[in-house]
């Protein structure tokens, strides 16, 4: 579905990835892992088109769409909960689900669909988005992601700053549209989490992936989680 090879990503004359490669197939979860500031989200940035790459490609479908825009790379089925939630503050929940909504017919994620996933929004559809708690406006990120009905749902620090109750709610949620086939590429640092979700990591350090293989493969290997995720 997915396939990204050899992306080099500059800010300016700063390289911030040397040749990054993955794949995510239909229906799998994949995750990006590593310490802040190790390239993670310049990678989903560089995949969404929000950056272009210096080099290499990102093939989606098989169709390169490394170099587009991110509205035309959206289109075509990645949908992004960015880090740091950007909901839009000044609208209402309804408001910010409806705004980017794609319809893809009766199988498709609809206003009630997302509300029924999250009742929270419902009970809240006529408040503004700034008005919301941090996982509220989480919850809400999430399901206008969904409302573009994304072939590939893309989460950028899925849980980061959330209370423990509703990191189980996201993690829930996430368990449900993986049994539904939906396929994910994931950032957090709960790693346990991840182990119960994922079909496979990737691990990045200094803007280059260094380590990539199974949560079984993860938990044989407890000299690379000290090395690349410890604090």
């Amino acid at each position: 579905m997915l396939t990204v090879e050899g992306i080099e990503t500059c800010y300016g004359s700063s390289q911030a990835l040397f040749g990054i490669s993955l794949t995510v197939k239909e229906h799998e979860v994949v995750t990006l892992l590593g310490r802040n500031g190790m390239g993670k989200t310049t990678t989903v940035s560089t995949v969404m088109g929000l950056l272009k790459p210096a080099a290499g490609t990102v093939t989606f479908e098989g169709e390169t769409v490394s170099g587009l825009p991110a509205h035309a790379v959206a289109r075509r089925g990645l949908g992004l909960v960015p880090e740091g939630r950007q909901i839009f503050p000044n609208l209402t929940v309804r408001e910010n689900l409806i705004a980017t909504a794609v319809d893809r017919g009766a199988d498709g994620w609809t206003y009630d669909r997302v509300t029924a996933l999250f009742p929270r929004l419902r009970e809240r559809a006529d408040q503004f988005g700034g008005q919301l708690s941090g996982g509220e406006q989480q919850m809400l990120a999430i399901g206008r992601a969904l409302m573009t009905n994304p072939k590939l749902l893309i989460l950028d620090e899925a849980t980061e700053g959330l209370a423990p109750l509703i990191r189980q709610e996201i993690w829930a949620c996430l368990e449900g549209l993986r049994t539904a086939g939906q396929a994910i590429l994931v950032i957090d640092k709960n790693l346990k989490a991840l182990n119960r979700l994922a079909d496979r990591h990737y691990i990045i350090e200094k803007g280059r992936v260094v380590w990539t293989g199974s949560p079984a493969d993860l938990t044989r290997a407890p000299e690379v989680t000290e090395r690349y995720l410890g604090v």
